[in-house]
């Protein structure tokens, strides 16, 4: 199947080209903070179809944004990460995030949710109480660090080894906290 293009001489266009089709930028949020196998993929992007993952998958590694390798005894389990050009999307995702938040609203009753899909609003939060170092965060049952340094913030799955800040909250308090409702200085 050919490629779709706007077929503008524009950089938006061109970047939009390739990741501007519906699922490629959740996939990528959900790289952010690690290698993912294809059935992790699948369990946090509720309401993809395992067709279009798997294009999408395809098409971004095509494209340069993510790589996958085998992992594992005998390499039987693949996994996906992002390469450097993906890696350079998170600004755009941070942007995404903060332009989001007023869109947020209420939980309707059909949303999903992940506690990890609040590391970007989070993350922006613990480096109002850590401008550099490392934390970690524990909502409910997920735990990520953040690396803050004057490059800027990046997460990542489990636990920092030798955190300089740790928290726990539980998923409204998380909420709040991406919403701007609370802050973690009010919380900590």
């Amino acid at each position: 199947m050919s490629r779709r293009s706007y077929d503008h001489y524009c950089t938006v266009s061109r970047a939009l080209d390739i990741v501007g089709d519906r699922w490629n930028l959740l996939v990528v949020r959900e790289l952010c903070s690690g290698p993912r196998r294809y059935s992790d993929l699948f369990a946090d992007l509720p309401g993809i179809s395992t067709d279009v993952l798997a294009a999408r998958l395809k098409d971004l590694e095509r494209d340069g944004i993510l790589t996958r390798r085998r992992v594992g005894p005998r390499a039987a389990t693949a996994v996906y990460e992002l390469t450097e050009a993906g890696t350079a999307l998170r600004p755009a995702l941070d942007a995404l995030s903060i332009w989001g938040t007023q869109l947020l609203g209420d939980r309707r009753p059909t949303d999903a949710v992940r506690a990890h899909w609040f590391a970007l609003p989070l993350g922006r939060a613990v480096a109002e109480l850590l401008p550099a170092g490392t934390a970690t965060v524990h909502i409910g049952e997920t735990t990520l660090h953040y690396v803050i340094a004057e490059a800027g913030i990046t997460h990542h799955d489990g636990p920092a080894t030798t955190p300089d800040l740790e928290l726990h909250l539980d998923l409204p308090t998380a909420t709040d906290v991406a919403t701007g409702a609370r802050t973690l200085a009010d919380i900590s």
